[in-house]
């Protein structure tokens, strides 16, 4: 079945990434894949725009369905393929809900990050202003005490004991804001949930594979 399947996606995007993980996570081996070029343009080509439009990664389709949400995706994959690989929804309605509650939330976490780290690159010079980013520093910390008390009172995972589709959202994120700088001192729980699912197969063998050859950058070391 995975035979069926291609992904067109860039190293490092936090939204490729839970895709590649969803698709470990059911055990789908074997599917079309192509690593692209965010610093080449290569997602304004013409092959990413003929299946995603909007010149962004990443792009995946199954036989002719084309999701390119990557929760979209995710959520598709569990709902097509919940038999095999692992469950990641969980039946409790407790956990199910909880499940739903982070996963949604991570939207805010993802927005707040992009609003800080890509604020020089996004507004042009002439519009920039200290007060701004003084603003998006504020909010960033902010959310990330939130997520440090949500992991608090966490077992192991986003949403209780068992890896969900909470955690195939949520965690590139946590490993992307850690791949910036974020001080694991300052926020344990953080590190220590981006620390413990490290080397989870389907997190581990879809790791971004310039994060391997490469150092990190420091833009969050002082949150």
């Amino acid at each position: 079945m995975a035979k069926d399947m291609t992904l067109l996606w860039g190293s490092g995007s936090p939204p490729c990434w839970r895709i590649m993980i969803a698709l470990e996570e059911k055990n789908l081996k074997g599917y079309n894949q192509k690593l692209l070029s965010f610093d080449k343009k290569e997602h304004k080509s013409k092959e990413v725009m003929d299946m995603n439009p909007r010149g962004q990664l990443p792009a995946f389709k199954h036989g002719d369905k084309v999701l390119n949400e990557s929760l979209a995706a995710c959520f598709y994959l569990e709902s097509q393929f919940k038999s095999q690989g692992n469950k990641l929804i969980p039946d409790s309605a407790a956990e199910q809900a909880l499940m739903y509650q982070r996963l949604f939330e991570g939207f805010t976490l993802g927005q707040k990050m992009a609003d800080f780290l890509y604020y020089n690159w996004r507004v042009p010079e002439e519009e920039k202003h200290e007060s701004a980013q003084k603003r998006n520093k504020e909010a960033l910390i902010a959310e990330l005490k939130l997520w440090e008390g949500y992991l608090d009172k966490a077992p192991c995972c986003m949403a209780g004991k068992t890896f969900t589709l909470a955690d195939v959202a949520v965690y590139p994120s946590i490993a992307f804001l850690f791949r910036f700088g974020l001080c694991e001192e300052r926020y344990p729980k953080l590190a220590a949930y981006y620390n413990s699912l490290k080397d989870r197969p389907s997190i581990k063998g879809s790791w971004p594979p310039t994060w391997l050859d490469s150092p990190g950058q420091d833009m969050l070391k002082d949150l």
